[in-house]
């Protein structure tokens, strides 16, 4: 009688195995498979409050500040993100800030060991305050190689004494002699009396407003 349990519960058990698997395997199809997650999409590490300062010769060179940074080290090739935002300040060699360029949102690409590409998307405002130039457009690249920004896109450049705007433009990384590559519907400020209006660096003046007689 005691060996004849045995065998039942041995079958009860091996039964009820077989049902399990039967249930798993019947039921493997209908369980949702969670995606793949990829490293690449993922940012590796998030720094707030960023600022990056570049220095040659114990003088700066840029300051850029922006208030999220993400690092993508597994994307090819790698690139930091700045979804909130950026502001860069480019100084000459005495310290003055010479150029700002503020944008939405930015990206800068890094090949081995050192940047090579800016990206700038969005409401990119760019202003030389030593010439007293202004540009907007919605995307610019800055070439840290070749040392240069530029554009496809549409463009406007107010300057003391003329307005211009077209589709594309180069210049120095300072923005010190942009050109645009195809300008329409520019004009020059005519009847311009220079002794009443001066320009003033609104970035490094320092003391009250210049009284013009």
């Amino acid at each position: 009688m005691k060996s004849l349990l045995r065998i039942r519960a041995r079958y009860i058990v091996i039964a009820a195995t077989a049902v399990a698997a039967i249930t798993l395997f019947s039921c493997k199809d209908k369980i949702p498979v969670a995606s793949e997650l990829l490293l690449e999409e993922r940012p590796s590490q998030t720094i707030e409050g960023m600022e990056i300062n570049q220095y040659s010769h114990s003088t700066i060179d840029f300051i850029a500040t922006a208030p999220t940074m993400e690092k993508f080290s597994e994307a090819d090739p790698p690139y930091d993100s700045f979804p909130d935002g950026i502001v860069l300040r480019a100084y000459t060699p005495e310290g003055l800030i010479e150029t700002k360029i503020v944008a939405d949102y930015a990206k800068r690409l890094i090949e081995g060991s050192r940047e090579t590409i800016w990206e700038a998307y969005g409401n990119v405002v760019i202003n030389n305050y030593i010439k007293g130039e202004k540009m907007e457009t919605d995307t610019l690249y800055w070439d840290r190689v070749e040392q240069k920004i530029y554009t496809h896109t549409l463009v406007k450049l107010t300057t003391p004494d003329i307005f211009m705007q077209g589709y594309g433009m180069e210049s120095d990384e300072l923005a010190r002699n942009a050109v645009i590559k195809e300008p329409f519907d520019s004009y020059a400020f005519v009847g311009k009396d220079s002794t009443k209006h001066i320009y003033i660096d609104s970035a490094n003046f320092i003391g009250p407003p210049l009284r013009v007689r």
